[in-house]
């Protein structure tokens, strides 16, 4: 079966924008767009009416505006659109699972039926197996207008493997540029000794250590990707304001997030997490080991 591109919408301006930017990213991939609402008939402990239909109708209502909001830009594009009896998260966990990658509006807006998209946006975020692209109303033009890919590298090349790969991935696609990013700090004191400083020492310094780290984790994706300029970013500070620095001619934002469970349940870490609420492009949360 053909991998696609799928899109979480709950009739809100951002998810009608998230619709937009994954139909353009599936025409440029070439693969089909996938659309889906979240709706589950649970009766409500409110005195309110509550007729079963009504809310079903409202649901395939919002999956008919995102269906045509596409339509009218992308004519040739593959589009499927279902409307998913379970929880908002269940049912995108599941889709982004099958996908290529799930885009979503980064807010949403309440309402009885349907589902909260941003409430439920970083809850799907931190346990999402797939990448997951969060886009805000005015970010859908962002994907035809230009810009770096900017990406931020942390660790080991094993570490940002497959987040470098994602970032490369979409430059080529877009005939964009990549500007890597890799923040770093002094040690604590503590932290000093001949053998945690030997191989700083041996690169000239820390500066030089980590702009070596850098250009070695993305040798294989130059390689990979010949085609893709890239400009190498290493500066000292906290690795979410370094890389909040280095976006302003960002077309997307990617970085990474650990797959690894925290005892209190999956995370989307402090870069992430800045990222997602600072920056002034859509971002794309890359799982990794």
């Amino acid at each position: 079966m053909t991998s696609a591109i799928t899109v979480g919408v709950d009739g809100s301006a951002e998810s009608l924008a998230a619709a937009g930017w994954a139909a353009r990213e599936a025409e440029l991939r070439g693969m089909p767009l996938r659309i889906v609402h979240a709706w589950l008939w649970q009766p409500l402990d409110v005195p309110v009416v509550q007729d079963r239909e009504t809310q079903a109708e409202s649901a395939h209502t919002v999956l008919r505006e995102a269906e045509t909001h596409v339509a009218g830009r992308h004519p040739a594009l593959t589009v499927t659109a279902e409307v998913v009896q379970d929880t908002a998260v269940a049912a995108l966990l599941r889709e982004a699972e099958a996908s290529e990658m799930l885009v979503l509006g980064s807010r949403g807006h309440g309402a009885f039926v349907g589902f909260l998209l941003g409430s439920y946006g970083q809850q799907v975020i931190a346990a999402a197996k797939r990448p997951v692209i969060s886009v805000r109303a005015r970010d859908e033009q962002k994907h035809v207008q230009g810009g770096e890919i900017v990406v931020g590298q942390q660790g080991t090349p094993e570490d940002s493997d497959a987040v470098l790969g994602f970032a490369f991935e979409e430059a080529a696609v877009r005939g964009a540029a990549v500007r890597a990013v890799r923040a770093w700090a002094l040690p604590p004191i503590f932290a000093y000794s001949p053998g945690s400083m030997r191989l700083a020492d041996e690169a000239g310094g820390l500066e030089p250590f980590e702009k070596k780290a850098l250009a070695e984790a993305l040798a294989p994706w130059r390689e990979r990707f010949p085609d893709v300029p890239v400009t190498e970013h290493v500066e000292i500070g906290s690795a979410g304001q370094v890389l909040l620095s280095a976006v302003s001619n960002a077309q997307l934002l990617v970085v990474g997030r650990r797959t690894r469970r925290a005892p209190v349940g999956p995370r989307i870490g402090s870069v992430a997490h800045a990222a997602l609420h600072h920056a002034p492009c859509p971002v794309a949360v890359v799982p990794h080991d």
